[in-house]
């Protein structure tokens, strides 16, 4: 639909009064930028003609584009938003360039939530870390300082033992202790 000052008081009506975004044609922007530049022409003829009524519509026109604009972009944020974190995407009633800024927000919002989750799942790495695993010493061990910069020891031979598995594999690759089964 080609855009008109009807169509855009329309418009703006409806972005105000729901917070759903009103469905607009694919190339309502493509269509809009050129409804502006040939108000604008008309503005800045009317200008040399001193034409009042050319430069008042022009400037209420930009006004409702504007504030359309503006309507659409928080509408268009929120969605983004409830999308990263529901994780069901919605492109009903947006223009092609706000399905590209839609897929934009969600990549960006998806990737500062991977923060949130990386905090809370556990890391491979550091439970692997934190297992601890029994050994059955087989040496002497006096009193160390283990990787984890914590004191362990002394023990004596054939005690049993738990320690975190960073320092039992110290242990079994120097055969001071083996692992119990």
């Amino acid at each position: 639909m080609e855009p008109s000052y009807d169509e855009l008081r329309r418009i703006y009506r409806l972005e105000k009064n729901t917070s759903r975004l009103v469905d607009i044609d694919e190339d309502f922007y493509e269509a809009l930028g050129k409804f502006i530049q040939q108000e604008k022409k008309e503005y800045l003829a009317g200008l040399k003609n001193f034409s009042s009524v050319k430069a008042r519509n022009f400037s209420n026109l930009k006004k409702i584009v504007d504030e359309i604009f503006s309507l659409r972009e928080k509408k268009l944020v929120s969605r983004a938003l409830i999308a990263s974190r529901s994780g069901e995407e919605n492109n009903v009633n947006l223009a092609a360039e706000e399905k590209k800024t839609f897929k934009e927000l969600l990549a960006v919002l998806n990737k500062h939530r991977d923060f949130l989750r990386q905090a809370f799942e556990p890391d491979k790495k550091k439970a692997a870390e934190r297992r601890i695993v029994s050994l059955k010493v087989l040496k002497e061990v006096p009193a160390f300082v283990g990787p984890d910069m914590k004191e362990y020891g002394p023990f004596s031979v054939d005690e049993a033992v738990s320690l975190p598995s960073k320092v039992a594999e110290l242990l079994v690759a120097r055969k001071l202790a083996e692992e119990q089964k």
